[in-house]
């Protein structure tokens, strides 16, 4: 009895490291974090750039980005496979679209979607109406059997969603990336999700927001590298460390430095696309074409 006991045990710890590495070896999108935690990062090859993640609570699930609606939908089966528990909550990080287009597809399945207010602001007024508009034209993204779907909850500062067991802290740390960013934090387990505050690829950053403010961006990122955080979510991208977030404050620094001293001193934008270097930051920098519109959309904000 005691040795099948032992087969039993053993089998069922082996079954438990399958799920969790199986979907890595086999080159699948989903990662577990943490007991209960898990991502599902996004590919930007197959029109799905954004990552999602999902958190385990004792009776329900919070799902973080609502992504694009096949986002989403390709999302949700993994999901399943992980936890048989309800969607409860699904919390946008900020108001774009890759990030937010989903939103309709949860809210007919029950799902309560929260932001902060700013988000659900632009998410309904002219910037989100207007992206998804651009796209509803665009036969690549076809959004006709979906809808444009604000919150059904926001919050000012900041919400918890607290369990007893599990704590989930939303925060509203925006204007960066855009006006109403958030982020989600797992305090216990040290798991920070920034939506697109960090991108951690090699296809650079959206600095072109009209409302975004690379300097408080910065700031932000700094801020958030605190010693408790032990694995920082992105956007878009790898899973990263606390010295992610300071490589792409420094990216963004950096860019924002050049930038403005080279028109202060009179330099037009043409000729700092021939002289900004930002070769020195690796990735963040590693797509020349996505550095020269970055330059061209910095341009454009520095007074």
């Amino acid at each position: 009895m005691r040795r099948f006991l032992l087969f039993g045990v053993l089998g069922a710890l082996m079954a438990v490291a399958y799920v969790r590495t199986a979907s890595l070896q086999n080159g699948g999108p989903v990662r577990q974090l943490a007991p209960g935690v898990w991502s599902r990062q996004g590919d930007k090859n197959v029109r799905l750039p954004a990552n999602t993640s999902w958190i385990e609570f004792k009776d329900f699930v919070v799902i973080i980005d609502a992504n694009t609606p096949w986002g989403i939908n390709a999302a949700l089966p993994d999901i399943k496979k992980t936890t048989s528990k309800p969607v409860k909550y699904a919390f946008d990080t900020h108001y774009h679209w890759d990030h937010t287009q989903g939103n309709s597809i949860l809210v007919d399945q029950g799902v309560t979607v929260v932001c902060s207010e700013e988000c659900g602001k632009e998410l309904v007024g002219p910037k989100g109406k207007g992206e998804w508009d651009s796209m509803s034209r665009n036969q690549q993204y076809p959004l006709a059997p979906y809808r444009l779907q604000p919150p059904s909850v926001m919050f000012g500062d900041s919400m918890v969603i607290d369990d007893g067991d599990r704590r989930l802290e939303l925060r509203r740390v925006g204007p960066a990336h855009t006006i109403g960013d958030a982020v989600a934090y797992l305090p216990k387990e040290g798991i920070l999700f920034t939506g697109d505050l960090l991108v951690n690829w090699k296809f650079g950053n959206n600095v072109g927001d009209r409302d975004a403010d690379v300097p408080h961006w910065v700031q932000v990122l700094l801020d958030l590298a605190k010693p408790d955080v032990k694995t920082v979510v992105p956007g878009h991208g790898n899973i990263g460390t606390t010295d992610t977030l300071r490589a792409q404050s420094a990216f963004l620094d950096d860019l924002w430095k050049q930038v403005s001293a080279g028109k202060k001193a009179g330099k037009t934008v043409e000729d700092l696309l021939k002289s900004v270097d930002l070769s020195k930051h690796g990735d963040f920098a590693a797509d020349q074409s996505q550095n020269q519109s970055a330059i061209r959309q910095v341009f454009r904000k520095v007074s």
